[in-house]
């Protein structure tokens, strides 16, 4: 009983969903990013803070060949894009098994002797603490992972119809 209820003491459905908004989240943020790049690497203006720091200032990233200032999308340079494509999630915990056999020999008035004996057996569970590792020497190093892994993805073949569009549409 009490592995099975430490077992369920363990919000993993919870800490399942928890990562899979934060993946959701940071995805989006990836996607957002790149496409910000996209358009500063189109040509469009940016905001870059003041010398002074007091305000901002709009800058457009051009390349300049001969007489023409092109942008680095007509140059044929490509936005970078992410996407998650792996997620790990490992969590270790320690399982206590213990037996404890307790036995006492009693005299009571005259000869009467009896033998009384107690065996109880118990399991314990809990995850992996600090306090756990110190006290029973267990090293806690790695006892909860998340691992995530990022690879680079190529633009959504809409987005590249529009660069091409638009560097048809300059030319």
């Amino acid at each position: 009983m009490a592995i099975g209820q430490e077992l369920l003491n363990v919000p993993f459905g919870e800490m399942v969903s928890s990562l899979g908004q934060a993946i959701s989240q940071a995805q989006l943020q990836l996607d957002t990013t790149s496409m910000r790049i996209a358009q500063i690497m189109a040509g469009e203006g940016y905001d870059v803070p003041d010398a002074d720091g007091d305000g901002t200032h709009e800058e457009h990233l051009l390349v300049k060949f001969g007489e023409d200032e092109l942008s680095m999308l007509e140059l044929g340079f490509t936005p970078s894009f992410y996407h998650f494509v792996d997620t790990i999630i490992e969590v270790k915990i320690s399982i206590t098994m213990s037996t404890e056999i307790s036995s006492s020999l009693s005299t009571f008035s005259g000869s009467f002797n009896s033998y009384f004996a107690l065996f109880a057996a118990g399991a314990s569970c809990s995850s992996v603490s600090a306090s756990y590792a110190n006290k029973y020497n267990y090293s806690a190093e790695g006892s909860s992972l998340i691992r995530t892994k990022i690879a680079p993805v190529p633009p959504p073949s809409i987005l590249e119809q529009r660069i091409k569009a638009l560097i048809a549409a300059r030319t």
